[in-house]
């Protein structure tokens, strides 16, 4: 039998002084990882008076969401799109690049692709793109 991992990983990181949530998604995502995503990111935001959340996603292992999946996902960028300062998509598929590029649509704050981590890093930390790091 063979097992295949699928699902969203959520952290807090800290790159210098910024704070910032890091997501990394796996395979294909279904309605019932939303189920479970949703509250805890609606819950976290909710403690947070005037966020203004980066996010770096992490999506060089994401496949792709079931349809019901997609559309959770697009609920949750409607629902907390003015909260977010800062989105780095860092994936190595060219239509993760077309998927930064609509959610610019919906997102208040600004959305890039990345195929270099470092470089995603550092544009959602204000760090010079590109820098050599210790």
């Amino acid at each position: 039998m063979t097992r295949k991992q699928h699902g969203l990983s959520i952290g807090i990181n800290r790159e210098n002084e910024r704070f910032f949530i890091s997501l990394k998604a796996q395979g294909i995502l279904t309605h019932r990882d939303y189920e479970t995503i949703t509250p805890l990111l609606d819950g976290a935001l909710a403690e947070v008076n005037d966020p203004k959340v980066r996010i770096m996603i992490d999506g060089s292992e994401f496949e792709g969401w079931e349809l019901q999946a997609a559309w959770d996902d697009l609920k949750l960028g409607l629902k907390h799109g003015s909260e977010f300062e800062r989105i780095a998509i860092y994936g190595n598929a060219d239509w993760q690049q077309w998927i930064a590029r609509t959610a610019s649509w919906f997102i208040a704050g600004e959305v890039r692709f990345f195929d270099n981590y470092i470089d995603a890093l550092d544009w959602l930390c204000d760090n010079k793109v590109g820098a050599t790091r210790k």
